[in-house]
């Protein structure tokens, strides 16, 4: 009797509509009850099916139930639906995290990771210098496919990365596959101090700058000193490399592209409205011979500052075809700033109109790396690094 009574009750819920409390305009009455727009209302109405269910398990689940956790797993779901890669929730532990790796340190095991948007699959592009992933034996181009209890995908990579970071000293189980076998690690983790530049001068004048990520907040501050030093040097070219550089915020790939850019152009952005947006630089800009660096993981902010340079001739590209991440995110902080939410909402083109999601950007001189080099970490201006080699000689040949 008392199910069928629940039952009824929960009908009558779900097609009243004036039970819920929330910010809207209309009038409030003396019973509790508000008085909503027909808009509101059949937006309500969309929420019915998630609503039942809730109520379903807090009353009947043979357990109390963990509600804030079956919501935000919710939120997760919702945004799985998009069956974007790009596009996830970031829950109040990982939006902690987050903000913590914008100031270049965080808890973890040490390596960058890129996630392909064609086979779903994860990668190890980068392994930061003496961290627990270096000691373990981590190593770039390693496919990570298992972190505890979760395979990991380009879907599962942020929940992967959530336990990766866990608590300093406690070790993490990570499985990654290599030259067709299954490796298991564990890992114990620990603080993970991040540098996104290294920069030094090679001989002849040749300045070399590595840009690892466009994310941290110092970034600007930290471009800004290493070209100025660079050129307090006297360097008469520059190469800088964006190999295995994953993209970050576009406003910074903007500013180093202001260094080399008069006023032109840099990007160029359109939604599903036809809405565009641009970027562009200014004008006193460097005339420094420039050669970019470039491979298969150099995406998103990386393409678009090669995108830039190559279609206003500004440099010589050179490596290997880029990524191919030509689409842009919002990252959103959600109403209690605890929480947030990436989500896809354009597309972006170089200057001159090329699409790059799905395509990459094309050097102008293509120069593989060896396979079996593409696993060697090579210190900073090492030239027994084949594609730097090449690099080196062409910003010769730019100043001769």
């Amino acid at each position: 009797m008392k199910k069928r009574l629940f039952i009824l009750f929960i009908c009558v819920l779900m097609t009243t509509g004036a039970v819920f409390a929330f910010h809207a305009s209309g009038d409030v009455k003396r019973n509790g009850t508000v008085t909503i727009t027909r808009e509101e209302y059949d937006r309500l109405l969309q929420y019915q099916k998630l609503d039942e269910v809730l109520q379903y398990i807090e009353y009947y689940f043979y357990k109390e139930p963990d509600v804030d956790k079956m919501l935000d797993m919710a939120v997760s779901g919702l945004l799985y639906g998009l069956e974007d890669p790009y596009t996830f929730y970031y829950d109040e532990e990982y939006w902690a995290q987050m903000q913590e790796e914008e100031e270049g340190e965080y808890t973890g095991i040490g390596h960058q990771l890129l996630g392909s948007y064609e086979d779903y699959s994860v990668t190890v592009t980068r392994i930061f210098k003496d961290t627990p992933a270096e000691a373990a034996g981590i190593r770039k181009g390693d496919l990570l496919v298992r972190v505890e209890d979760i395979e990991v995908t380009v879907e599962t990579m942020q929940s992967a990365v959530n336990v990766m970071r866990g608590k300093i000293g406690e070790s993490v189980e990570v499985e990654v596959y290599r030259n067709g076998e299954y490796i298991t690690f564990n890992i114990t983790r620990a603080e993970i101090h991040t540098n996104n530049i290294e920069y030094t001068v090679l001989d002849n004048d040749v300045g070399y700058l590595i840009i690892y990520q466009f994310s941290t907040k110092s970034f600007k501050d930290d471009f800004t000193k290493a070209m100025d030093d660079m050129e307090k040097q006297g360097i008469k070219s520059l190469i800088i490399d964006l190999r295995d550089n994953p993209g970050g915020l576009v406003d910074d790939s903007v500013f180093v592209a202001d260094r080399f850019l008069d006023e032109a152009l840099v990007v160029y952005s359109e939604d599903r409205f036809g809405n565009r947006g641009e970027s562009k630089s200014k004008d006193g800009a460097t005339d420094i011979p420039l050669v970019l660096l470039v491979n298969g993981s150099s995406a998103s902010s990386s393409e678009i500052l090669a995108g830039a340079l190559q279609d206003h001739k500004r440099a010589t590209i050179m490596g290997t075809n880029t990524f191919g991440k030509g689409v842009m995110q919002y990252v959103v902080p959600l109403s209690d700033n605890k929480t947030g939410i990436q989500f896809t909402y354009c597309q972006y083109f170089t200057p001159n109109g090329n699409a790059v999601h799905g395509i990459g950007i094309k050097p102008d001189i293509e120069v593989a790396m060896p396979e079996e080099m593409a696993s060697t970490l090579f210190e900073v201006g090492d030239m027994t690094d084949p594609q730097l080699k090449a690099a080196y000689e062409e910003a010769l040949r730019l100043i001769q």
